[in-house]
């Protein structure tokens, strides 16, 4: 089983340059994108031993979604730049493994499809949907109620997103449409016209109460880094939150991921899950998160890689490899669960 970087290193030789880019690619001197593993290097396991972990369990729930791991797949865009059957590939295996997938808004195959391939899969799989809340509001209402029939489980709001983050890879290269063929489905309007993503910098929290007057399922908000965001959407009523700051593609220098987490963690008290994403490429990351607030992990672009080097086959692969990690860690710990991981285990 090949680790991640080495899928990435094979994802390279297939893709097209200018798509690889696109995925590898982040906003300015792409310090943030790097910052998000090297947070996870500076930190240390300080195991413990004689616990009697012979039998591991990594099962976890979210917000009503079964997880057989503490793994989920977050919401990238475009899968068909990476393979021909893109999100529907990823769909299948995700449901395979028995986690969750991020269906999102920016993905190159409709949220339906998408669904009935995870159904394919497995007998009841986990789906959420991405969103990025519109200016029109009964545009942003039709894509929720699409989703919602789709059979998704909760909404993942983006909230780091008030302008396109500046990534200058993607301007070198002159990449800003998509290939002929590939439109991103799910906005498609009730005439069949595409729209473009339109980001809003005047966003507020009542917009987020407007979404949870619209929709029944759980809303989470992913790219909260700052730790009073978090006591604001506790009092919200938000149902979790993505430690996220989308893969060091928005503000260029943000704190990493895993540096912001314990604040976050501390803040919410408990209040509702922390999902970490970004940075994530190991077993011991995802222990590491673990024992610092974290219920689960989102990975990305490792599914990216997976996908372009082996379609279904590939992200199975990932995700497979990021369990048995996961497991391998949490014995070295003297750990049995998740949720016998604590902070003192990371220094």
């Amino acid at each position: 089983m090949r680790t991640i970087s080495e899928l990435e290193a094979v994802a390279r030789e297939r893709l097209d340059p200018v798509h690889y880019d696109f995925y590898a690619g982040a906003a300015g001197d792409e310090l943030t994108l790097r910052a998000n593993e090297e947070a996870f290097s500076r930190r240390v396991l300080v195991p413990r031993v004689l616990r009697g972990a012979a039998k591991r369990d990594l099962a976890t729930e979210l917000v009503g979604s079964p997880l057989s791991m503490p793994v989920l797949v977050s919401p990238t865009a475009f899968h068909r730049l990476a393979h021909p059957k893109g999100e529907l590939a990823t769909a299948k295996a995700v449901a395979k493994a028995g986690t969750v997938l991020v269906v999102s808004m920016a993905a190159t195959t409709a949220v339906e499809d998408i669904a009935d391939a995870a159904r394919q899969a497995a007998t009841d799989p986990a789906l959420w949907f991405q969103l990025y809340l519109q200016p029109d509001p009964e545009f942003t209402e039709s894509v929720v109620r699409r989703a919602e029939r789709a059979g998704v489980r909760a909404f993942v709001v983006t909230v780091d997103s008030p302008v396109f983050g500046r990534r200058e890879r993607d301007h070198r290269n002159g990449f800003h449409d998509l290939p002929p063929g590939l439109v991103v489905e799910n906005l498609r309007d009730g005439l069949g016209r595409v729209r473009d993503i339109e980001m809003s910098a005047g966003f507020t929290w009542e917009h987020v109460a407007w979404l949870k007057r619209t929709t029944a399922l759980p809303v989470l908000l992913k790219g909260v880094l700052h730790p009073e965001d978090a006591r604001l959407a506790v009092g919200a009523g938000v149902d979790g939150l993505v430690v996220s700051n989308h893969g060091g593609r928005q503000l260029d220098t943000a704190v990493s991921t895993v540096d912001a987490l314990p604040a976050l963690a501390e803040a919410v008290a408990g209040a509702i899950p922390l999902v970490l994403d970004g940075g994530v490429r190991r077993g011991t990351d995802v222990v590491k998160a673990l024992a610092l607030g974290a219920t689960a992990v989102g990975v990305g672009r490792p599914v990216v890689w997976g996908l372009a080097a082996a379609g279904e086959e590939g992200v199975t692969e990932v995700l497979e490899r990021l369990r048995e990690e996961t497991d391998h860690t949490l014995a070295l710990c003297g750990a049995a669960a998740p949720g016998d991981l604590t902070a003192d285990l990371v220094r």
